[in-house]
C-alpha cells in the first residue's frame, strides 16, 4: 500500500472547518476570539474575496489584492491551525474526517465539523460546456479570462482576416446575474475606455458584447425598476441584452440561442463565451449527503436543518453556497451570518439547535462605471450614489489595510482615468510554417527576421 492510501490518526481538535471562503473565515474568527481550538483545512490557504474576481479578470486589481493568506489573517490566534489539504471523507460515527495532504491520507478527529466548501459553476446537464467556456469562480479562472480578453484584442489588432477580427472582438456572456452583468459591462467599458485609447485601429463599436439570460429580466432577484434600470444601463453602454432565451449549444466558434416562447433559434459566433449561469455545490456536499443522509436539492446543495445541522448528525454543520435554507440567497452575507451563528452555538453563546435568523442588510450589484443598484429594505438607489455605496461596502469587507489602499488607488486609475494596471500579455512565439512565411525582401535576408512578441 502506497503513502497516498495510508490512513493514519494524526490528532484531534475541538472543531474542524472545511473551506476558506466567507463562511469558513467568519466561523474561524468567532472561534479564534473565543479561544476554541480548531483546524481549518482547505485546498487553498487564501481567502478569496469572490465579488471582486471580475476586476481581476478585467485588469483592475491583481489576485493578491483579493486573496490574502488565511494564515496571516489568523496569525495572532494560537488556537488556530490552518492546513493545506483536501477533505475526501467524513466518518460521523467516529467523529473523524479523512483528508489528503503532502501525498498522505490522514485522519483528524473533531467534536464539531463545519463544512463551508462553497460552489462551482453549474452547466445544467451540459458539462461539456465547461471545456468551451470561461467561468469565474477562482483566481485561476479570473487570470485565464484576463489573458483571453487581452489576447483577443491583441490579435484583432494585427489580423488581416475581417471575419476572424469580428469573432475575436465578439463576447458572449451567459447568465444575467451579478457576475454576468459586471463582466458584460466591464468588457464593453474596456473597449471604450482602454483598448480604443491604446490600440489605434480598434473602435468601441467594433466590439460586440451579448448578455444572454433565460429569465425575462436582468438581475432577476431584484426585479421591478432596478432590473429595468440595469437593462437600460447596459444597453446604453452598447451591450446587447437578450432575455427569455436559452443557450442550447456551444462549440469552439460560438453558441446557439433558442427562445422557448417563439421557438426561434439563432447562431452567434464569438471567440470568447463566458458562463455565469447557476451554481453547483462542490464535491464535499455529495460526501456529506451520503454519510449523513441529508437531502439535496437542485445543484447538489444540501437541504440543512434550521440550525445548519446536516442530516442525522447534530454535530456536523454546513453553511454558505453549498446549502439551501428557507430560499435565502447564496451570497456572502448568508455565508458569513451562518458561520457566526454556528460558532456561537459551538462556543455556548446560544443554545445548540437555535434556528438561524437571517438579517437582510440589503442587496447591491454594480453594472459599469458610475452605475449600480442598491436595495436596503424599501429604499432603492440607482446610478452614481449606488455605485459609490457599492465600492464603499466592498472596501470595508476587503481584508487588510494594504489591500484596501491598493484597491482605492486601482479604482481611481481605472474608473476616473483610463488605466488597467494589471493587464499584461506576452504572446507565445510559435514558429510559422515555411509555406506561410512572407518572402524575404532584397533588403531583408530571411535570417534577419525575428519572431514577433506583443505586450500590453
Amino acid at each position: 500500500m502506497d503513502d497516498a492510501d495510508t490512513v493514519t490518526l494524526v490528532d484531534r481538535t475541538d472543531v474542524v472547518i472545511v473551506g476558506s471562503g466567507f463562511g469558513a473565515l467568519a466561523t474561524a474568527k468567532k472561534l479564534a476570539k473565543a479561544g476554541t481550538p480548531f483546524v481549518l483545512i482547505s485546498e487553498t490557504t487564501e481567502h478569496l474575496f469572490q465579488p471582486l474576481l471580475y476586476q481581476v479578470a478585467t485588469g483592475v486589481l491583481s489576485p493578491g489584492e483579493i486573496a490574502p493568506s488565511v494564515r496571516a489573517i489568523l496569525a495572532e490566534y494560537p488556537n488556530a491551525d490552518v492546513r493545506l489539504g483536501r477533505v475526501v471523507d467524513v466518518l460521523p460515527e467516529e467523529n473523524t474526517v479523512v483528508y489528503e495532504a503532502g501525498g498522505q491520507r490522514l485522519r483528524l478527529g473533531y467534536k464539531y465539523l463545519v463544512a463551508a466548501t462553497g460552489a462551482r459553476q453549474a452547466y445544467f446537464g451540459r458539462d461539456e460546456f465547461a471545456d468551451l467556456t470561461y467561468a469565474l469562480k477562482t483566481v485561476e479562472d479570473a487570470e485565464k479570462l484576463r489573458r483571453q480578453i487581452v489576447r483577443c484584442f491583441e490579435e484583432a489588432h494585427v489580423t488581416t482576416d475581417a471575419e476572424r477580427r469580428k469573432n475575436l472582438l465578439s463576447f458572449i456572456v451567459v447568465g444575467a446575474g451579478p457576475t454576468g452583468v459586471e463582466l458584460a459591462g466591464q468588457i464593453k467599458e474596456l473597449a471604450q475606455r482602454y483598448f480604443a485609447e491604446n490600440i489605434g485601429n480598434i473602435r468601441a463599436d467594433d466590439v460586440t458584447v451579448t448578455l444572454v439570460e433565460g429569465a425575462d429580466k436582468v438581475l432577476p432577484p431584484f426585479g421591478g425598476k432596478l432590473s429595468e434600470y440595469s437593462k437600460e444601463s447596459l444597453e446604453k453602454s452598447g451591450v446587447d441584452v437578450v432575455l427569455g432565451t436559452m443557450v442550447t449549444d456551444i462549440d469552439e466558434h460560438g453558441a446557439t440561442l433558442t427562445t422557448p416562447t417563439t421557438e426561434e433559434t439563432r447562431r452567434l459566433t464569438a471567440e470568447t463565451i463566458i458562463w455565469s449561469a447557476g451554481i453547483q455545490a462542490n464535491d464535499f456536499a455529495d460526501v456529506l449527503a451520503e454519510r449523513t443522509g441529508c437531502e439535496t436539492v437542485r445543484g447538489g446543495r444540501l437541504l440543512v436543518d434550521p440550525d445548519f445541522t446536516v442530516g442525522r448528525s447534530d454535530n456536523i454543520f454546513a453553511i454558505g453556497d453549498m446549502v439551501t435554507l428557507d430560499n435565502l440567497p447564496a451570497q456572502s452575507p448568508f455565508a458569513m451570518q451562518g458561520g457566526r451563528h454556528v460558532a456561537k452555538m459551538i462556543t455556548g453563546k446560544v443554545a445548540m439547535g437555535t434556528p438561524f435568523q437571517y438579517k437582510d442588510k440589503g442587496s447591491m450589484a454594480i453594472i459599469n462605471r458610475f452605475r449600480a443598484i442598491t436595495r436596503v429594505g424599501k429604499i432603492e438607489l440607482t446610478g452614481f450614489i449606488a455605485w459609490v455605496l457599492w465600492l464603499a461596502v466592498h472596501l470595508v469587507y476587503l481584508v487588510g489595510f494594504r489591500n484596501r489602499y491598493i484597491a482605492v488607488m486601482s479604482w481611481c486609475g481605472s474608473f476616473l482615468g483610463h488605466r488597467r494596471p494589471h493587464f499584461y500579455y506576452a504572446q507565445d512565439t510559435v514558429p510559422v510554417p515555411a509555406a506561410e512565411k512572407e518572402p524575404a525582401t532584397k533588403d531583408e535576408p530571411e535570417s534577419d527576421k525575428e519572431p514577433v512578441r506583443t505586450s500590453a
